[in-house]
């Protein structure tokens, strides 16, 4: 769609050149939302392209995946053998609700930033301790756990000006056992729950719940639990003002699905360890 209110396309090349945030203004990256709809308060876009971030770095301690990397190219991620967490990247990837199209176009931040309870790099980057870099419109950096970056539908951290710049997986998180289930009302819809579960060496258990809460919500267990305590645990953490309610899923109906499907996940990571 033409963004007919656009008056000026900024092209910074540094931080250093980013302009000033004023009213009207919005980052451009992958832009598959921006120019999805009018948006007729805008008047000037500022693109990322000419930063040129790497789109992913391996180090020895983490994985960074910037803020423009796009999800073919995070789908096309050669993971190293001892990242067990790994198909969780294409599990991901294949939960949006997009056309290969728009994979090679929409970004990781972009879906971070929209914050959409079905956002599927939400998941994933929840799932795996992921911390964000925020650039502060002020100067400065922020660091905040993806888990704490997203606090609502279409809610986050970010203040006007500031700029999500990527997004760090420890190496220690893509080593672990997971454990992935998604269920939408339709065979290709958007997501109504997704949930990962993540198993430890010594069975500490982490679910992360997305999709059908209004943000992510973690369940942490020191030790992995039986059934009747993930459910007692699910069932305390999550309240029923927290599950999402649009036409993809009614939250009785997500309610019930977030009850059924971390119980099929806690079994498969328990049933894996189990000679």
């Amino acid at each position: 769609m033409d963004l007919n209110t656009i008056t000026a396309v900024a092209h910074p090349q540094t931080r250093a050149q980013l302009p000033v945030w004023t009213a009207g203004d919005a980052w451009l990256a992958g832009g598959t939302w921006l120019f999805s709809e009018p948006q007729t308060h805008l008047t000037r876009l500022i693109d990322l392209t000419d930063l040129e971030w790497p789109a992913l770095t391996i180090t020895d301690s983490h994985l960074s995946i910037a803020a423009t990397c796009t999800i073919a190219e995070l789908d096309g991620l050669a993971c190293p053998s001892d990242w067990l967490a790994a198909p969780l990247i294409s599990q991901c990837c294949r939960a949006f609700l997009a056309s290969f199209k728009i994979w090679k176009t929409a970004t990781v931040g972009g879906n971070l930033c929209m914050s959409l309870p079905a956002g599927p790099m939400i998941s994933l980057t929840t799932a795996l301790d992921g911390l964000c870099t925020i650039w502060k419109a002020s100067g400065g950096e922020q660091k905040l756990p993806v888990a704490e970056f997203v606090t609502g539908n279409h809610r986050n951290r970010l203040t006007p000006g500031d700029l999500l710049r990527q997004i760090d997986i420890p190496t220690a998180a893509l080593k672990r056992r997971t454990a992935f289930r998604q269920i939408s009302l339709a065979p290709v819809g958007r997501s109504a729950a997704l949930l990962i579960g993540s198993l430890e060496a010594d069975d500490a258990l982490t679910l992360t719940v997305t999709a059908a809460t209004v943000r992510p919500i973690q369940l942490l267990f020191r030790k992995a639990p039986d059934a009747s305590t993930l459910r007692a645990a699910l069932m305390q953490q999550i309240t029923d003002d927290l599950y999402h309610a649009d036409i993809h899923g009614a939250p009785i109906w997500r309610k019930h699905m977030t009850l059924r499907l971390a119980e099929e996940i806690r079994a498969e990571l328990m049933g894996a360890t189990r000679p």
